[in-house]
């Protein structure tokens, strides 16, 4: 099983003849991906990767039914390029791009969330169902299908942790980058009612890191609700001085607001096992499945 994506999505790349969307839109279509449509302004009636390009997402979308958006497009348009896709009708949206200003993604999420349009990103890799399709950035070959749901701020971090799952004789059902920026469409929280409802996750894998609250809300909903299934968690960058940005525009800490002390105690006061390293992570994800 799978969550958002599977065999049946249909993907318009925004983007798809720059140089991120060109080689991303071959890699998906290479997985197996139905990558149905492109749009780029001006250059409609051309051809990209053996799909058809368009002038607009709503003539994509038109022509060829694609339900799901994945945006390449650089920073100072990817706002609009997201709101475009909402307004074609797509009902996913992923936004690879980063560097996004902040009110601009204010904004996008206000406008889209009425109209029922879930958002991944911005500033993340996309996810990935294995077996099924990939609307994203991740390298395919560290992942196999499987019962285990993964949710993550952090690309590498995500890739090395499924690569750990494989690895040691597991799989995942679907992956899913939620992106590391402040404002983001879809939130930790968002993401375990999605793996809370699929009857082919078994387990959740949960990558954190400092800075915002993400984390501790994801914690108390688990808490809150005596969430159904086992979850495991990591927090990345537990060296990181106070007051210092780290990596993501998100990761940072003010106060004793999104410390990784005040994470992992947050998790562990749910019941949820946070490891030291991606690989004992892992380990006890394999424990608690049996």
């Amino acid at each position: 099983m799978s969550v958002l994506i599977n065999k049946d999505t249909r993907v318009v790349v925004h983007g798809i003849t720059g140089r991120e969307g060109a080689f991303h839109s071959g890699k998906m279509i290479e997985y197996g991906t139905k990558v149905v449509a492109g749009v780029t302004p001006g250059k409609g009636g051309t051809v990209q990767n053996g799909v058809p390009v368009f002038d607009s997402a709503a003539e994509a979308v038109k022509a060829t039914d694609a339900n799901t958006s994945i945006v390449f497009v650089p920073a100072p348009f990817a706002a609009d390029s997201v709101v475009e896709a909402a307004d074609a009708g797509v009902k996913l949206v992923v936004c690879i791009t980063d560097g996004i200003p902040t009110l601009d993604m204010v904004r996008v999420v206000n406008y889209i969330r009425p109209k029922g349009v879930r958002l991944i990103g911005p500033n993340c890799p996309g996810l990935i169902s294995p077996g099924e399709a990939k609307v994203g950035i991740m390298p395919a070959e560290v992942y196999r299908e499987g019962s285990i749901g993964v949710i993550s701020r952090s690309g590498t971090l995500t890739y090395e942790t499924c690569d750990h799952i494989t690895n040691m004789g597991m799989g995942v059902s679907t992956c899913i980058g939620i992106g590391g920026d402040p404002i983001i469409g879809t939130r930790f929280i968002d993401a375990l009612k999605l793996f809370r409802d699929d009857d082919g996750t078994k387990i959740v894998v949960l990558i954190g890191e400092i800075g915002g609250s993400d984390e501790e809300t994801a914690a108390a909903y688990i808490k809150e609700t005596s969430y159904p299934k086992p979850v495991v968690a990591f927090i990345s960058g537990r060296s990181a001085p106070a007051g210092k940005r780290m990596g993501h525009a998100g990761a940072i800490i003010s106060g004793g607001t999104g410390t990784p002390q005040a994470k992992v105690k947050a998790f562990e006061e749910a019941g949820v096992p946070v490891g030291n390293t991606l690989e004992e992570v892992v380990q006890l994800a394999k424990e608690r499945l049996g």
